[in-house]
């Protein structure tokens, strides 16, 4: 049987993001796979890359040695048969938790080596979620489609071949009036969310059933 990771590092672990990696998961769950959902911001604190080298080293090379809550997620996903990967986009990247996790994952892979750039042994597919209030039509403007490439293509260098899922112009909140926030119209929000997420859980669906 196929293990798969699913994390989210999204701080609402039942707000779009989270929702959207749970459903991935049950796609891989109902596929065959065995599923661990991890929710970042449930964890004990972390940090992210501290450029301590040891995952340089002989004696650790590939493994990062920082210790800290991240360090069984990491343990857990070198372990793995696919990776499901879920972050809201905040102020143009992806969430500091993701940051975290993301720096750590992939940094202790490169080897700063000619001959052989990654020690990853075990490559395994990828699927990385992300969310947005901004609409994906205009991802190339703000950068947002240029930021997630570069997530593809490291992720495709030192953990194995990703997919991307966007879900954008997502619903932040359930009641808009509480806020000043004159710049929405949460009528066209809601009506949005109602027709198009159910959409993207089938996506999501469909792709963590992919992974296996």
């Amino acid at each position: 049987m196929k293990h798969i990771i699913a994390v989210n590092a999204s701080p609402r672990s039942e707000w779009n993001t989270g929702q959207l990696v749970e459903e991935a998961a049950k796609g891989a769950k109902e596929a065959g796979a065995a599923i661990e959902v991890i929710h970042l911001y449930k964890l004990e604190p972390f940090r992210g890359c501290i450029s301590c080298f040891g995952c340089k080293l002989p004696r650790t090379f590939g493994q990062c040695i920082s210790k800290d809550s991240l360090s069984e997620v990491l343990a857990k996903i070198r372990k793995a048969d696919g990776l499901i990967l879920g972050s809201p986009n905040y102020l143009g990247n992806l969430t500091a938790a993701f940051r975290a996790l993301y720096e750590r994952l992939v940094f202790q892979y490169l080897t700063y080596n000619k001959e052989r750039p990654n020690c990853n042994e075990h490559m395994i597919p990828v699927l990385l979620i992300t969310t947005s209030n901004c609409d994906e039509k205009v991802y190339d403007t703000y950068g947002y489609t240029s930021m997630l490439e570069n997530y593809k293509r490291m992720l495709d260098s030192y953990v194995g071949p990703t997919k991307v899922m966007i879900c954008g112009n997502t619903l932040q909140v359930e009641d808009y009036s509480i806020y000043n926030w004159t710049v929405f119209d949460p009528v066209q929000k809601k009506a949005n969310h109602e027709e198009l997420f159910p959409l993207k859980l089938k996506e999501a669906y469909e792709l963590g059933s992919g992974l296996v």
